[in-house]
């Protein structure tokens, strides 16, 4: 997920500060967020999606069965 936000924040021409400033984060919260140091809420993956305007779409996927 971090790459994730990493290519949406490039794509928007942002730095890690600028999409903090929007998210309502620390620069520092997004740098350890983008190289997977940190497991997100639920909370910051939605501050993150809005700043980036994107849909969330958190599921649970059924398993494939075992052969």
């Amino acid at each position: 997920m971090g790459r994730a936000v990493r290519e949406l924040r490039e794509q928007h021409g942002w730095s890690q500060s600028q999409l903090a400033e929007i998210a309502g984060m620390t620069q520092s919260a997004v740098a350890r967020f983008e190289a997977g140091g940190t497991v997100p809420t639920l909370t910051v993956l939605e501050r993150l999606a809005r700043a980036l305007d994107v849909d969330l779409a958190v599921r649970f996927m059924p398993k494939p069965a075992a052969v």
